[in-house]
């Protein structure tokens, strides 16, 4: 029973991250998420249910539009994998409850966003505001994170970063963060409270540290120049999750080191 659940929830997990594919090139572009329904956007045709099945229809067409033949970026079967994957992970922690719903809204949140960001280094003010709604609402129906430690966990995770970042560039005269990076954290916050908040604050230095690293030396081994203006939203994105999957433990570790 419990191997059907996971198949079951890693089915629907890819099925949403095929919706994800669709908000990822439509909402920074403005366009509508629901019309028109979803086509080639090189020669126009509006894809059948046979073209739509998360993973396998770009397996085997080949990554390639079964009418025109342009080539589809092999990133929309990973967005599809990366939120079954996302979805089983959270279900085995959380279990078949309200509360797995509540992670799942944040996840997918995440997985729009950060793909938004890597893409046009922009974090929608819609998004946020969608979380925040969904954060409080839950809050409010006395599940997830009670609402006083919600309320807390946004303002400080969004309001210390944004004192903290206004600082940073008082220093360095130039901007180091964008606000809606701000914004996610404050986002965050309210889905995981001031310890869940400020953890997440901590694991996306880490996260960011080391892919920064990475990339310089990746870039001087290749003798290339390499960008350094990243995008955040994925380090926040991904020390999120982890604070989801995995928060409970890393927080007891650090208090045992001191018992």
């Amino acid at each position: 029973m419990e191997y059907i659940m996971m198949i079951y929830m890693y089915i629907i997990g890819t099925i949403f991250g095929s919706f994800f594919n669709v908000c990822i090139f439509r909402i920074p572009n403005n366009q509508s998420i629901s019309n028109p329904p979803s086509h080639c956007y090189n020669c126009n045709n509006r894809l059948k249910p046979l073209d739509l099945v998360p993973i396998l229809s770009w397996v085997f067409l080949k990554g390639r539009c079964r009418y025109c033949g342009e080539k589809i970026s092999p990133r929309y079967a990973l967005v599809e994998l990366l939120t079954g994957v996302l979805f089983v992970l959270v279900y085995n922690v959380y279990g078949l409850n309200i509360i797995t719903l509540y992670y799942l809204i944040l996840v997918s949140l995440l997985v729009v966003i950060t793909f938004i960001d890597i893409d046009h280094y922009i974090i929608p003010n819609g998004l946020i505001i969608f979380g925040s709604i969904f954060g409080v609402l839950f809050s409010l129906m006395g599940q997830g994170i009670e609402l006083k430690d919600s309320i807390l966990g946004a303002i400080i995770s969004g309001g210390g970063m944004f004192l903290l970042i206004y600082l940073i560039e008082l220093i360095v005269k130039k901007e180091v963060m964008g606000g809606g990076d701000i914004k996610l954290f404050a986002m965050i916050g309210l889905f995981l409270g001031v310890e869940g908040g400020l953890l997440t604050i901590l694991l996306s230095i880490y996260v960011g540290a080391i892919y920064g690293v990475g990339i310089i030396l990746y870039s001087k081994a290749k003798k290339k120049d390499y960008n350094s203006v990243i995008p955040y939203g994925p380090f926040i994105s991904v020390g999120s999750i982890i604070v989801i999957l995995y928060g409970d433990n890393i927080i007891n570790w650090y208090l045992n080191m001191f018992s």
